[in-house]
């Protein structure tokens, strides 16, 4: 049998950082054998300067609103963009589905190999339907009152079938749910569908991107109020329950779920340890996803990594979508979180090798690939990334 062998200035193998004495060993399919001293090596190495890693996952993404790539500014603020992004998706079919092509080639070259990705359409479903990458379809729901509930997830849940039935391969698999879209977006109703209809299964949540998101749910009033307009409701329709968004909507979930909680950009301490108890006491599994340039392309502020860190959360990384970044790149998520001072008050090599698990392991982890994906083991077939030193660009090799 051949081998493919490959060396460079460091090895990551999905949990520590080795150096340039080490070689990984894959077969002709990718499929990792080993990884040995140089000494013991032999002939034929691939040499490269950077970084060898294994495929990087990026677990929310909207791979559907790559049309909006320079539509909307930077630094609006959030509500503005909510806005935005609701009455600039008006594009013909053609341009969608060219920009789709585009963005998914981008990141398959950067050496992403799977993607959490939320869609409210199936606009997606012919490229995903082809692609190499391994695809988590989240389709979002958007339930604003009790009254239609059941007539939106009902749309939703045709929405999924297309998904699964263009989208699932058994050798790639991937899977769909059906998953809330944000506590300012879902009512009570709907939510109890949601939970009845994602049992086990792995969803996500956008959560406490605002501060007038905890309003909404303490008070009844805030900023979001202005984005309810645009869809004809002059009042909030959530119930105020004197308390943040997350312990208001968290309890709507005891079915076993794995709950990608995204962005957290404005989560204090408190809540944190609350959902962390409540998830352990109620069987549920949580994920803090963070798209660190997203945050700073929207509110120019990011969301609290040393503390996140510090309660022992299970941390992954996301890109969000063209109309909330300037790429589509796990690598410059990780070099953005180099220079936040948490890391930076690291030694450097330490910092990198927690960066890069954030990529890589914890991310095939929450979404249930680890078997295959994340790591450089035996038997694995998790791709091989070549990124920069200084963790700024990537590009697949195998």
């Amino acid at each position: 049998m051949s081998y493919l062998k490959f060396r460079a200035d460091h090895l990551f193998d999905g949990y520590r950082l080795l150096d340039d004495q080490h070689v990984l060993i894959s077969d002709k399919n990718g499929v990792i054998q080993d990884i040995v001293s140089i000494d013991d090596a032999g002939d034929d190495l691939q040499s490269f300067h950077g970084i060898l890693s294994p495929g990087l996952i990026n677990c929310h993404c909207h791979l559907e609103l790559s049309h909006l790539k320079n539509v909307i500014p930077p630094h609006t603020g959030l509500i503005e963009f909510l806005c935005s992004v609701v009455t600039k998706r008006g594009f013909s079919p053609e341009i969608i589905q060219e920009e789709i092509i585009k963005a998914e080639k981008e990141m398959y070259d950067g050496g992403i190999v799977a993607v959490g990705d939320i869609g409210n359409t199936a606009d997606t479903a012919e490229i995903k339907s082809k692609s190499k990458i391994r695809w988590q379809n989240f389709v979002e729901v958007l339930s604003f009152i009790d009254e239609k509930a059941d007539e939106n997830i009902e749309f939703y849940k045709k929405v999924a079938e297309i998904l699964k039935r263009q989208t699932s391969n058994i050798k790639r698999q991937n899977r769909t749910s059906l998953v809330p879209h944000a506590p300012y977006s879902i009512s009570p109703r709907s939510f109890e569908l949601i939970n009845e209809l994602t049992k086990n299964q792995i969803i996500s949540i956008h959560n406490q991107e605002h501060p007038a998101e905890d309003e909404l749910y303490k008070t009844g009033g805030g900023e979001y109020l202005k984005l309810f307009k645009i869809f004809g409701i002059d009042k909030s329709p959530f119930p105020v329950t004197g308390q943040s968004s997350i312990r208001s909507i968290l309890p709507y979930f005891n079915n076993g779920q794995t709950i990608f909680l995204v962005h957290n950009t404005f989560m204090p301490e408190e809540d944190v340890e609350w959902a962390n108890e409540y998830a352990a006491t109620n069987g549920l599994k949580l994920v803090y996803c963070l798209c660190i340039n997203a945050n700073l392309y929207i509110e120019n502020k990011v969301p609290p990594i040393e503390m996140l860190m510090k309660n022992n959360c299970h941390i992954v990384l996301g890109t969000d979508s063209y109309s909330s970044n300037w790429q589509l790149s796990i690598a410059k998520e990780m070099e953005s979180f180099l220079r936040m001072p948490y890391f930076e008050s690291m030694a450097y090599v330490e910092a990198k090798e927690a960066i890069l698990q954030l990529a890589t392991i914890n991310g095939a982890k929450a979404l249930q690939w680890d078997d295959e994906l994340g790591s450089f083991e035996k038997g694995k077939k998790p791709g091989v990334t070549l990124l920069n030193n200084d963790l700024s660009s990537s590009k697949k090799l195998a």
